[in-house]
């Protein structure tokens, strides 16, 4: 049997046993991350779909190419299941489950919850628990530790728990699971250093050790918090500097010329994305249990929250000005679906609220992205699933009172866009470097 005291001798020879819990966006990087770097891995996901799709070797993220994955269910080193009864087989198993706010803006444990009871269902001796998952301070040791207990096995002695939060940015070339640093806390100094070992074994960008899991949860927070508050900062700029007449976009790039003391940030439609929306409300939540209010992080909720109602109302007025023209049987195009351009991910991209409100007022509204050839949604915006791209040929044809670019992704054409639309409200300056029909672009 397994003891965890031996633990870092198997990681560093390859012989410990991995097993990811939860394949999206930051899961199946980390199988490949943990594949790549010599280590036996199982996928674990209640999704069969997703299992079958990589057992055929096809991947179903886009920025993972189709050849990585063809490689790994290749490779005798891998395993895709939905049987929880093969947790038990590995030395490390690591926790990649969404944790999304409910409709009063808590935290949704359910997914972490029923993960940790089924790994403590055939927990051992010997292994080494980590949860990847964002959450609030107190996650791992308030509400997991107990629940593995549960087995009968005590934590610290029998087995080992830890926290590494995940700071995946789907689509960034420079920095991905392999390169970004791992910020890892442990439930005591065994854990920590099985799970640094670990991390220095499977990835390159090195591991940030920290005194204890709140505090590596409490990292995360502060991650994705300071771009909240800085997003809701240049937001509420905008909205200041348009009635000014100044250009937010012109301020921003003479600004960022500045080599120290500021860093840029950049105005759009609504924030996107699974965390920078979601994760300062973890904080915001667990600050009332100790009677703090944290009105930085509501404030800038609020702004955000109230940025695609502003674009709604600044493509009405456009056609109102200019075509003397309602929403009420307009027929718009949306340009992205994507929380950010050049990715294929859609958790709660503004462009989902922004469809809703438009067609909530009377509009008929269609899309296209290059990335996003269906809709698939969950609870929120069901009504929009199933949607499909228009092609991009069809755009172009015309036919629609206004494009609305929610997601500026690269490789479109904005040019054409122009001289295809009678109106184009632009959420992203993806239209700066258009020189004909400037007099069609509204800025938004």
């Amino acid at each position: 049997m397994n003891n965890i005291n031996t633990l870092q001798d198997r990681i560093a020879t390859r012989d410990a046993g991995i097993a990811v819990i939860g394949l999206g966006y930051v899961g199946l990087p980390l199988v490949l991350a943990a594949h790549d770097a010599g280590f036996s891995v199982v996928g674990f996901d209640t999704d069969p779909g997703k299992i079958m799709d990589l057992k055929a070797g096809h991947s179903y993220i886009r920025h993972i190419p189709e050849e990585s994955i063809s490689e790994l269910a290749d490779s005798d080193r891998f395993g895709a299941t939905t049987d929880s009864a093969r947790l038990a087989d590995a030395d490390i198993i690591l926790i990649c489950v969404p944790t999304p706010l409910t409709a009063n803006r808590e935290p949704d444990m359910r997914y972490v919850e029923v993960t940790t009871r089924t790994i403590a269902d055939v927990l051992r001796p010997g292994q080494l628990v980590i949860l990847e998952s964002t959450t609030y301070p107190g996650t791992t040791d308030g509400m997991m530790k107990p629940i593995l207990e549960e087995s009968g096995l005590v934590c610290g002695r029998d087995f080992l728990l830890a926290y590494s939060p995940e700071r995946e940015d789907p689509g960034n070339a420079q920095y991905g699971t392999q390169q970004i640093p791992k910020v890892v806390g442990g439930e005591g100094d065994a854990a920590r250093d099985a799970a640094c070992a670990f991390y220095e074994a499977a990835t390159t960008g090195g591991t940030v050790p920290v005194s204890d899991t709140r505090t590596a949860e409490a990292v995360k927070l502060m991650e994705n918090i300071f771009r909240s508050v800085n997003i809701a900062l240049v937001n509420e700029l905008k909205v200041v500097y348009s009635e000014m007449g100044i250009d937010i976009w012109e301020v921003i790039d003479a600004a960022k010329s500045k080599p120290f003391g500021y860093m840029p940030f950049y105005p759009g439609p609504g924030l996107g994305g699974h965390c920078i929306p979601i994760d300062p409300f973890y904080l915001t939540w667990k600050a009332r249990e100790y009677e703090v209010t944290t009105r930085f992080i509501e404030l800038a909720g609020e702004i955000n929250t109230a940025m695609p109602g502003r674009v709604v109302a600044r493509l009405a007025e456009e056609l109102d000005r200019r075509f003397a023209k309602g929403l009420n049987g307009a027929e718009i195009v949306l340009i992205g679906m994507a929380y950010k351009k050049n990715v294929d991910d859609i958790r709660e991209s503004p462009a989902l609220k922004l469809m809703t409100l438009l067609e909530e007022r009377g509009a008929m509204v269609s899309f296209h992205d290059p990335y996003v050839q269906v809709i698939q949604t969950g609870r929120e915006h069901a009504a929009l699933s199933g949607r499909e791209s228009l092609p991009w040929d069809t755009v172009l044809a015309g036919g629609h009172d206004a494009a609305l670019i929610v997601t500026d992704h690269d490789d479109l054409d904005y040019a054409a866009l122009v001289a295809a639309s009678p109106l184009v409200v632009d959420t992203r300056n993806a239209t700066h470097l258009v020189s004909e029909g400037q007099e069609k672009i509204a800025p938004a």
